[in-house]
């Protein structure tokens, strides 16, 4: 393919502000060399395959980007000639359909909308005059995606070779009023240190994210199964086959020579083989509301994991605790969306008091955008893990064998 000349090509995965931490662990996981991380991204070097790979597995990164040119930029007028400069017909399918999305922050441009117009245009304005027509262009996530980041006079554009984001697995059929979004449920996992292997045990478990996201990490499921688009698949060259002829299965390890389309098909091939689905651990998910559960169960029958989830409507307290060790996990309130302080003060005691009476020797953490009422737990934190949820910051207490504070200082 045009777009990577060697096996040694930068390659940006970014992620939510405070989650590049956990996204360098995993690329490092995955035996990459970490080139650079800044509070957004991780750069690594690879190619095309890389691409494919890090787009399947990757738990907490939001999309995968491959740059194009980086050069000065102080008015639209270069914006629009710099993205012009690029092959896009080297790049782009005269007869296939992309999208353009953009992050600016430059004085100079008032409407945020304005450059990835601009840059749309320059694109097709290239391919009419190259090809002699172009793509269709639109917001939707069904063809190839192009990201623009104009940060004062310097602007960058990449292909987006992941298009909807990697946070929208598309398991969560249901929301709810207040989601965790996949990404952060499984940083926190990650931060609490689960094994994948002890029980996993969710109070108030609203649409269900971190137990589907848990239940996902026991079983070694690669996150991307569950989406049926990446913009990968729609860059010049990803299918070199007969067009109308189904691309036949390669064994693995018997790729040379094999289209980016088959290599892509040989991967979900193979990740599906390594998923496991015996002697996976005991996983909890409970809420007070009826509703609730049922729109957690149904987004987990999305996801394909509902069998290995055991659901409850039932008060936090009243959750049923394996006897083996494992981890306790509280996503609760902020009396920020919902609920006030008040009301809340006494349910984050609570949450304590059940922790330390029902979960002792578990591992605990509780999210929280307020750090008031995380005062009203009683309990000894171990670390406070910062996080953004949405534009909330936000601090993860981890709890260490749920110790009341009064029995901790008499140790």
């Amino acid at each position: 393919m045009k777009l990577f000349t060697d096996k040694n090509y930068p390659i940006i995965v970014s992620c939510a502000k405070e989650l590049s931490r956990w996204t360098e662990i995993e690329l490092k996981a995955m035996g990459y060399k970490i080139v650079e991380r800044t509070e957004n991204t991780v750069v690594v070097r690879g190619e095309f395959d890389d691409v494919m790979r890090l787009n399947l597995n990757l738990r907490t990164a939001h999309r995968v980007l491959v740059p194009l040119l980086r050069a000065d930029c102080r008015k639209i007028k270069d914006l629009y000639e710099l993205v012009y400069s690029i092959d896009w017909e080297n790049i782009l399918d005269a007869d296939g359909y992309f999208s353009v999305s953009s992050i600016v922050h430059n004085d100079t441009i008032r409407d945020t909308r304005i450059p990835s117009l601009y840059a749309k245009d320059a694109i097709a304005d290239r391919m009419r005059d190259k090809c002699q027509r172009r793509p269709d262009s639109g917001g939707m996530n069904i063809g190839a995606a192009v990201f623009v980041y104009w940060e004062r006079n310097e602007i960058i554009v990449y292909i987006d070779t992941t298009g909807e984001p990697l946070s929208k697995r598309g398991y969560r059929k249901i929301p709810g009023s207040a989601p965790m979004q996949e990404t952060l449920a499984a940083a926190c996992i990650m931060a609490m240190g689960w094994d994948g292997k002890s029980p996993f045990v969710f109070p108030m478990c609203g649409s269900g994210t971190p137990a589907i996201e848990a239940v996902m990490m026991a079983m070694n499921r690669a996150p991307g199964l569950l989406k049926g688009h990446f913009a990968f698949q729609s860059i010049k060259g990803y299918t070199r086959i007969i067009p109308g002829r189904k691309a036949p299965r390669i064994a693995p390890r018997q790729t040379a020579g094999a289209s980016p389309e088959q290599l892509w098909r040989e991967k979900l091939i193979e990740a599906r083989e390594q998923e496991k689905t015996e002697n996976l651990p005991k996983i909890i998910a409970t809420d007070i509301s009826p509703d609730a559960i049922e729109n957690a169960h149904t987004n987990a029958i999305a996801a394909g994991v509902a069998p290995y989830i055991d659901f409850a409507a039932c008060d936090f307290a009243e959750t049923k605790i394996p006897e083996e060790k494992g981890m306790i996990f509280f996503n609760p309130e902020y009396g920020i969306r919902l609920g006030t302080e008040e009301e809340l003060a006494p349910v984050y005691r609570r949450m304590g008091e059940f922790m330390a009476e029902k979960c002792a020797g578990y591992m605990g953490g509780v999210i929280t955008g307020n750090p008031k009422l995380a005062q009203e737990i009683p309990l000894v934190y171990r670390n406070r893990v910062p996080f953004f949820n949405g534009p909330i910051d936000c601090r993860l207490f981890i709890y260490d064998g749920c110790k009341l504070k009064e029995y901790a200082k008499h140790e």
